[in-house]
């Protein structure tokens, strides 16, 4: 049988427990990744290798792998979650093309950005294309309520990009504030591959709730780590741009965590920074010496703590064994930053 793997990132760099989650929906995740190049070969060949090269630099495959794990955990992994499996990470793969183009970022996954290597306008375009045919697969379900919760779930991926936007470099933003933007713009899509992927096996209502508490703590845990990387991370690991929140005006936990925390005279000097872009490393090594980094990862953990006790009322297997296995992976990407 052939092994799903993925060039980037590098095998070293995935937790052993995240790899081995990998290895227990092997066949189904390959199934998918097929799916997904015969999805790209379903526009105009003009468009074709743009969508191919987008769905490449996507990442690990985390939405699609949660998909698979959600069904197998409530009963069968069916070829309907594989559908799923695609359609969100066609989504998702659409919402990383504009995010590098808002960002201005050059590199993900160790290679350019669509920004990077064909300009804005073309990148937009792109984006939605896929959107739009992601959309488009979603009508193939029998039942119109999981299109509906789709459609739903990427109107409030979209929604939260919108609104983190519109507060950039807003100074009132609140830790309140920060967390439901990014339980719209990343935890929705986790959330959206382990409720639906129990509801295609017509799980309980009380099991397709705790599923979905378990994908949106997950995802807001893992922004959380995505967040504390772009300050504290190193770039060649990451394969991607990383300094472009502070510098797009995207205040994050940790920084939310030290305006909040300190003297009233420094707060004043570190929203300077944050408004001119000048003092930036300052301001990083600021937020170990406050603590502020050390919080957020507090935070994140926490979050993962009760996504694994969410999945107390699922019945136990393996399935069930390596969703949790993820959330313990999550935290130890997290402790990466425990020493700062």
């Amino acid at each position: 049988m052939r092994h799903f793997q993925r060039a980037a990132p590098k095998a070293a760099h995935i937790p052993k427990k995240i790899q081995a989650a990998f290895k227990l929906i092997n066949a189904p995740l390959y199934s998918v990744e097929e799916r997904i190049g015969a999805q790209a070969r379903e526009f105009d060949p003009a468009v074709e290798g743009y969508v191919a090269y987008a769905c490449q630099s996507s990442g690990k495959r985390l939405r699609p792998a949660l998909s698979l794990l959600a069904g197998g955990a409530t009963g069968n992994v069916s070829s309907a979650h594989l559908e799923l499996a695609v359609i969100l990470e066609l989504i998702h793969a659409a919402t990383l093309v504009h995010d590098d183009i808002m960002d201005g970022a050059e590199i993900r996954r160790g290679q350019p950005t669509a920004n990077a290597k064909w300009g804005n306008t073309l990148s937009v375009l792109l984006g939605d294309a896929m959107f739009a045919h992601a959309l488009r697969l979603s009508t193939s379900f029998t039942s119109a309520e999981i299109t509906r919760r789709i459609a739903g779930a990427t109107a409030e991926v979209c929604s939260g990009e919108i609104i983190q936007t519109q507060r950039r470099f807003d100074l009132s933003l609140s830790i309140a504030d920060y967390l439901r933007i990014i339980e719209m713009k990343t935890a929705m899509l986790f959330g959206a591959a382990t409720e639906l992927g129990a509801m295609l096996n017509e799980a309980s209502p009380e099991v397709i709730g705790a599923m979905k508490s378990f994908g949106l703590k997950l995802g807001t845990a893992y922004q959380i780590y995505d967040d504390c990387l772009d300050l504290a991370g190193n770039e060649a690991d990451a394969g991607k741009t990383l300094g472009t929140d502070l510098r797009k005006g995207k205040l994050t936990l940790p920084v939310l965590h030290l305006l909040q925390n300190c003297p009233e005279s420094e707060r004043a000097r570190w929203n300077n920074v944050i408004l001119s872009g000048e003092g930036v490393d300052e301001l990083v090594a600021a937020l170990t010496a406050r603590g502020s980094l050390k919080n957020a990862i507090a935070f994140a953990r926490n979050l993962l703590a009760e996504a694994a006790a969410a999945l107390e009322i699922v019945p136990p297997n393996r399935f069930h064994k390596a969703l949790r296995d993820i959330c313990q992976s999550v935290s130890e990407l997290l402790g990466q930053f425990d020493c700062r």
